[in-house]
Protein backbone atom coordinates (compact mmCIF):
# COMPACT_ATOMS: atom_id res chain seq x y z
CA UNK A 1 0.00 0.00 0.00
CA UNK A 2 2.38 2.41 0.92
CA UNK A 3 4.46 1.62 -2.49
CA UNK A 4 1.49 2.43 -4.06
CA UNK A 5 1.57 5.96 -3.32
CA UNK A 6 4.86 7.04 -4.44
CA UNK A 7 7.10 7.12 -7.57
CA UNK A 8 10.32 5.60 -5.63
CA UNK A 9 10.87 2.82 -3.51
CA UNK A 10 14.45 3.13 -2.53
CA UNK A 11 16.20 0.24 -0.65
CA UNK A 12 16.74 2.43 2.49
CA UNK A 13 12.96 2.15 2.39
CA UNK A 14 12.41 -1.17 2.07
CA UNK A 15 15.01 -1.39 5.04
CA UNK A 16 13.66 0.71 7.41
CA UNK A 17 9.84 -0.44 6.64
CA UNK A 18 11.09 -3.57 7.50
CA UNK A 19 12.63 -2.68 10.49
CA UNK A 20 10.55 -0.44 12.13
CA UNK A 21 7.06 -0.74 10.28
CA UNK A 22 4.44 -1.23 12.00
CA UNK A 23 5.93 1.73 14.48
CA UNK A 24 6.30 4.98 15.31
CA UNK A 25 8.96 5.74 11.59
CA UNK A 26 7.33 8.22 8.86
CA UNK A 27 9.16 8.10 5.62
CA UNK A 28 9.10 11.11 2.93
CA UNK A 29 9.21 10.46 -0.30
CA UNK A 30 7.99 11.56 -3.97
CA UNK A 31 4.65 11.45 -4.54
CA UNK A 32 2.81 9.97 -7.50
CA UNK A 33 -0.22 12.21 -8.97
CA UNK A 34 -3.12 10.56 -7.38
CA UNK A 35 -2.19 12.04 -3.99
CA UNK A 36 -4.18 14.99 -4.09
CA UNK A 37 -2.35 18.17 -3.10
CA UNK A 38 -4.30 19.35 -0.47
CA UNK A 39 -2.77 16.18 1.37
CA UNK A 40 0.47 17.22 1.23
CA UNK A 41 0.47 21.13 1.36
CA UNK A 42 1.33 21.57 -2.48
CA UNK A 43 4.58 19.57 -2.48
CA UNK A 44 5.84 16.88 -4.25
CA UNK A 45 6.50 14.31 -1.16
CA UNK A 46 4.06 12.64 1.20
CA UNK A 47 5.04 11.49 4.30
CA UNK A 48 3.82 7.81 4.83
CA UNK A 49 3.68 5.63 8.34
CA UNK A 50 1.87 2.25 9.28
CA UNK A 51 0.66 2.73 12.56
CA UNK A 52 1.07 -0.29 15.34
CA UNK A 53 -2.33 0.18 17.03
CA UNK A 54 -4.20 -2.83 16.57
CA UNK A 55 -7.49 -0.16 16.62
CA UNK A 56 -6.01 1.64 13.20
CA UNK A 57 -4.58 -1.25 11.20
CA UNK A 58 -8.15 -2.57 11.41
CA UNK A 59 -9.60 0.62 10.13
CA UNK A 60 -7.16 0.63 7.18
CA UNK A 61 -7.84 -3.35 6.69
CA UNK A 62 -11.24 -2.39 6.49
CA UNK A 63 -11.46 0.42 4.30
CA UNK A 64 -9.13 -1.18 1.92
CA UNK A 65 -7.53 2.18 0.99
CA UNK A 66 -4.62 4.20 2.79
CA UNK A 67 -6.41 6.77 4.99
CA UNK A 68 -4.81 11.03 5.30
CA UNK A 69 -4.03 11.15 8.87
CA UNK A 70 -3.86 14.99 10.19
CA UNK A 71 -3.21 15.35 14.05
CA UNK A 72 -6.39 15.26 15.64
CA UNK A 73 -5.32 18.83 17.55
CA UNK A 74 -5.83 22.19 16.85
CA UNK A 75 -2.74 23.79 14.88
CA UNK A 76 0.26 24.54 17.65
CA UNK A 77 -1.30 22.75 20.48
CA UNK A 78 -0.58 20.23 22.94
CA UNK A 79 -0.92 16.43 20.73
CA UNK A 80 -3.93 14.16 22.19
CA UNK A 81 -2.83 11.04 23.96
CA UNK A 82 -6.53 10.12 24.75
CA UNK A 83 -9.98 9.84 23.05
CA UNK A 84 -10.82 12.65 25.22
CA UNK A 85 -8.13 14.99 24.81
CA UNK A 86 -9.56 14.79 21.18
CA UNK A 87 -13.28 15.52 21.87
CA UNK A 88 -11.63 18.83 24.66
CA UNK A 89 -9.29 19.98 21.50
CA UNK A 90 -12.23 19.52 18.57
CA UNK A 91 -15.50 19.39 20.39
CA UNK A 92 -18.26 18.94 17.13
CA UNK A 93 -15.94 19.36 14.44
CA UNK A 94 -15.47 15.95 14.35
CA UNK A 95 -18.55 12.82 13.95
CA UNK A 96 -16.98 10.26 15.20
CA UNK A 97 -14.01 9.45 17.50
CA UNK A 98 -12.72 5.60 18.40
CA UNK A 99 -11.28 4.74 21.46
CA UNK A 100 -8.57 2.56 21.21
CA UNK A 101 -7.35 3.58 24.62
CA UNK A 102 -4.15 5.62 25.69
CA UNK A 103 -1.27 6.26 23.20
CA UNK A 104 1.86 3.82 23.43
CA UNK A 105 4.60 6.24 22.47
CA UNK A 106 3.39 9.54 23.66
CA UNK A 107 4.84 11.68 21.12
CA UNK A 108 5.06 12.49 17.75
CA UNK A 109 6.77 9.61 15.00
CA UNK A 110 10.04 10.74 13.70
CA UNK A 111 10.04 11.98 10.09
CA UNK A 112 12.46 10.89 7.51
CA UNK A 113 12.88 11.79 4.40
CA UNK A 114 14.20 9.60 1.91
CA UNK A 115 13.45 12.17 -1.13
CA UNK A 116 16.97 13.53 -1.84
CA UNK A 117 20.29 11.83 -1.98
CA UNK A 118 20.50 12.23 0.82
CA UNK A 119 18.19 10.70 4.23
CA UNK A 120 17.02 13.52 6.02
CA UNK A 121 16.00 13.41 9.91
CA UNK A 122 13.14 15.90 9.73
CA UNK A 123 11.92 15.80 12.96
CA UNK A 124 13.02 13.22 15.90
CA UNK A 125 11.05 11.10 17.64
CA UNK A 126 11.53 7.78 19.44
CA UNK A 127 12.74 5.52 16.54
CA UNK A 128 16.29 7.62 16.94
CA UNK A 129 18.67 8.99 14.26
CA UNK A 130 21.14 6.05 15.77
CA UNK A 131 18.99 3.11 14.69
CA UNK A 132 18.39 4.61 11.66
CA UNK A 133 22.18 4.96 10.72
CA UNK A 134 23.18 1.64 12.08
CA UNK A 135 20.49 0.62 8.97
CA UNK A 136 21.42 2.87 5.93
CA UNK A 137 24.37 4.69 7.05
CA UNK A 138 24.51 8.55 7.66
CA UNK A 139 21.51 10.99 8.48
CA UNK A 140 22.26 14.76 8.25
CA UNK A 141 19.43 16.62 10.13
CA UNK A 142 17.60 19.46 8.86
CA UNK A 143 18.09 22.74 11.32
CA UNK A 144 15.94 25.14 10.19
CA UNK A 145 13.50 24.65 7.68
CA UNK A 146 12.46 27.29 4.87
CA UNK A 147 10.07 28.28 2.51
CA UNK A 148 5.52 28.62 3.09
CA UNK A 149 5.40 24.91 3.63
CA UNK A 150 7.25 22.40 5.56
CA UNK A 151 8.60 19.40 4.50
CA UNK A 152 7.06 17.74 7.83
CA UNK A 153 4.16 18.35 10.55
CA UNK A 154 5.84 19.80 13.93
CA UNK A 155 8.69 21.31 12.00
CA UNK A 156 7.35 25.22 13.51
CA UNK A 157 9.59 27.00 15.90
CA UNK A 158 6.51 26.88 18.59
CA UNK A 159 4.26 23.62 18.39
CA UNK A 160 3.20 21.06 20.94
CA UNK A 161 2.19 23.95 23.19
CA UNK A 162 -0.01 24.19 26.39
CA UNK A 163 -2.18 27.02 26.93
CA UNK A 164 -0.46 27.89 30.38
CA UNK A 165 2.73 29.20 29.82
CA UNK A 166 5.62 26.59 29.78
CA UNK A 167 9.39 27.31 30.22
CA UNK A 168 12.57 25.27 30.50
CA UNK A 169 14.54 25.45 34.13
CA UNK A 170 18.17 24.00 35.06
CA UNK A 171 18.84 23.46 38.57
CA UNK A 172 15.37 24.06 39.79
CA UNK A 173 15.26 27.62 39.21
CA UNK A 174 11.59 28.49 38.86
CA UNK A 175 10.26 31.38 37.87
CA UNK A 176 10.20 34.30 40.40
CA UNK A 177 6.66 35.26 40.30
CA UNK A 178 3.66 33.03 40.63
CA UNK A 179 2.47 29.79 41.26
CA UNK A 180 2.87 26.62 38.90
CA UNK A 181 3.51 23.38 38.12
CA UNK A 182 7.10 21.54 38.02
CA UNK A 183 8.03 18.28 36.37
CA UNK A 184 11.57 17.63 37.11
CA UNK A 185 13.64 14.43 36.64
CA UNK A 186 16.70 14.59 39.48
CA UNK A 187 16.40 18.09 40.59
CA UNK A 188 13.63 18.94 42.87
CA UNK A 189 12.18 22.55 44.06
CA UNK A 190 9.51 24.28 46.01
CA UNK A 191 6.70 24.26 43.33
CA UNK A 192 3.18 24.49 44.13
CA UNK A 193 2.68 21.41 42.49
CA UNK A 194 5.87 18.81 41.95
CA UNK A 195 5.91 15.86 39.50
CA UNK A 196 8.50 13.92 39.42
CA UNK A 197 9.03 12.43 35.91
CA UNK A 198 10.90 8.81 34.69
CA UNK A 199 14.44 8.88 34.20
CA UNK A 200 13.76 6.56 31.09
CA UNK A 201 13.40 8.20 27.74
CA UNK A 202 10.80 6.01 26.60
CA UNK A 203 8.41 5.82 29.86
CA UNK A 204 8.58 10.05 30.00
CA UNK A 205 7.95 10.42 26.44
CA UNK A 206 4.98 8.24 26.98
CA UNK A 207 3.82 10.20 30.05
CA UNK A 208 4.49 13.49 28.84
CA UNK A 209 1.75 15.23 27.33
CA UNK A 210 -0.60 13.40 29.55
CA UNK A 211 0.30 15.18 32.62
CA UNK A 212 0.66 18.15 30.80
CA UNK A 213 -2.70 18.29 29.37
CA UNK A 214 -3.55 17.68 33.38
CA UNK A 215 -1.39 20.65 34.34
CA UNK A 216 -2.49 22.40 31.36
CA UNK A 217 -6.32 22.55 32.87
CA UNK A 218 -5.22 23.04 36.52
CA UNK A 219 -4.92 27.10 35.89
CA UNK A 220 -1.63 27.92 37.05
CA UNK A 221 0.50 30.74 36.26
CA UNK A 222 3.24 28.54 34.55
CA UNK A 223 4.24 25.55 33.81
CA UNK A 224 7.97 24.28 34.60
CA UNK A 225 10.16 21.71 33.25
CA UNK A 226 13.01 20.20 33.99
CA UNK A 227 16.10 20.04 31.07
CA UNK A 228 16.09 16.91 29.88
CA UNK A 229 19.14 14.90 29.93
CA UNK A 230 21.78 16.22 26.73
CA UNK A 231 21.85 12.50 25.51
CA UNK A 232 20.56 11.54 21.85
CA UNK A 233 17.91 8.98 23.27
CA UNK A 234 16.50 12.10 24.65
CA UNK A 235 16.34 14.35 21.54
CA UNK A 236 12.93 13.94 20.73
CA UNK A 237 11.60 14.71 23.88
CA UNK A 238 13.86 17.80 23.87
CA UNK A 239 12.67 19.13 20.72
CA UNK A 240 9.17 18.71 21.82
CA UNK A 241 9.64 20.91 25.03
CA UNK A 242 11.84 23.69 23.47
CA UNK A 243 8.72 23.76 20.91
CA UNK A 244 6.17 24.09 23.42
CA UNK A 245 8.69 26.58 25.13
CA UNK A 246 8.86 29.11 22.18
CA UNK A 247 7.26 32.14 22.41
Amino acid sequence: MARSLVREWPEKAELLARRFWPGPLTLVLPKLPQVPNRLTAGLDTVGIRVPSHPLALALIREGGVPLAAPSANRFGELSPTTAQHVRQSLGDRVAMILDGGATTVGIESTVLSLAGSHAVLLRPGMVTREQIEKLIGPVEVLRAPTGPAHAAPGMHARHYSPRTPLVLVEAGRLPSSGRGAYLWIEQQADAARSIPMPNDPSAYARALYQILHDADAEGWDWIAVEQPPRDPAWDAIRDRLERAAAR
